[in-house]
């Protein structure tokens, strides 16, 4: 069938012209949306926030990283996942500029890179959210069951947890190596995307994967956040600390955060599945929810930016750090060894969450 033909058609059936583009499949006659509109508007907004976030990530992170390696002793339960989270934002961040290039020019890298990339950025991506999950946990045994929890958190603990954490992220991943590939389309070049099978199997692949993200790495990570705080700030509640009010706001911050962040994300993916759940594709064409898509994706990725200030930067340990790098002559630095030395003297400090 020509394209005259296939417009022809569309004319005569009162199709919109924005579902003109038919394909033949082994399924039979199925519609695609043209997202022309709504790519547009990507390839504008999506390259400058990738390598925004990119370039802060790399900045915070490698950060961290170096104070950890020059300053820290590895060997320690909290260091060792914070060792694990800055790996996991800085592979998800690296994948970042692939990603900015295929929004505004198409897939250049070959079809070898597009499912490395692919991997590398949702091994990132799951790792990173399962390990803030991880810190949390922690940090709830080490606040709340102090006594009990010192012959468990040794190395051995935090190793196997590390260990299921990236062997979790890794499984998860599997389904997106095996379908992403490359793929020409006439209207947007070469594609990174989920192909090499029916349009029905692809869409219960990617049915798999958005309820996959909902429960284990949203909902899930969501509860044990919550829970774990609550109870924290209950202990601190009913423990003597020094500046307790300053350990409930910055619990009560990273808690918002992580719920800001990832909320409206999230609610998109519950429309997406709406979406492909719905039979007729073709009165499914409304692309108001691909541009809210775009924003709110970007703003959860945001959040790898400030994981290191919120999960390292307050502890009087990094910036005790940071205060040999950078001159001691800012009042800030004063204060913060001040604060920290007088903490010293108390049962608890708001550092103490983080260290």
């Amino acid at each position: 069938m020509s394209n005259s033909d296939i417009k022809s058609q569309a004319n005569s059936t009162n199709v919109s012209p924005e579902v003109t583009s038919v394909f033949y499949d082994d399924s039979g006659l199925i519609f695609i949306c043209p997202k022309m509109y709504s790519n547009e508007f990507g390839a504008v907004i999506v390259p400058f926030f990738y390598y925004f976030v990119f370039i802060l990530s790399l900045l915070g992170n490698g950060l961290i990283l170096f104070l950890l390696l020059k300053y820290e002793k590895i060997n320690t339960v909290t260091n060792i996942f914070i060792l694990n989270l800055v790996i996991s934002d800085l592979l998800f961040s690296f994948s970042l500029p692939f990603w900015a290039v295929y929004h505004s020019q198409g897939w250049i890298f070959g079809d070898a890179m597009c499912k490395i990339m692919s991997s590398m950025f949702y091994v990132g991506f799951f790792s990173s959210i399962l390990f803030l999950t991880m810190m949390t946990v922690d940090r709830y045994l080490a606040v709340v069951h102090a006594v009990s929890s010192a012959k468990t958190r040794k190395l051995t603990y935090a190793y196997v947890a590390s260990l299921s954490v990236w062997g979790t992220s890794l499984l998860s991943t599997i389904p997106k190596f095996i379908i992403f590939g490359t793929r020409k389309n006439a209207l947007d070049g070469i594609l990174c995307e989920e192909t090499g099978y029916t349009a029905e199997k692809i869409e219960k692949w990617k049915l798999f994967g958005y309820y996959q993200h909902l429960s284990m790495f949203f909902l899930i990570p969501l509860v044990v956040i919550l829970y774990c705080y609550t109870l924290i700030m209950l202990k601190l509640f009913h423990t003597k600390m020094y500046n307790k009010d300053k350990a409930v706001k910055l619990i009560f911050v990273i808690v918002l955060t992580f719920f800001f962040c990832w909320t409206p994300y999230n609610i998109l993916l519950f429309l997406k599945i709406n979406k492909l759940s719905e039979k007729n594709m073709a009165d499914n064409c409304d692309n108001s929810v691909d541009y809210a898509f775009y924003i709110c994706r970007n703003i959860a990725y945001f959040h790898c930016c400030i994981n290191p200030f919120f999960y390292t930067f307050v502890g009087s340990k990094f910036r005790r750090h940071l205060s040999l790098i950078f001159p001691r002559k800012d009042i800030c630095w004063q204060r913060s060894r001040h604060s920290s030395l007088s903490s010293k003297t108390s049962e608890y400090s708001p550092q103490t969450i983080y260290e």
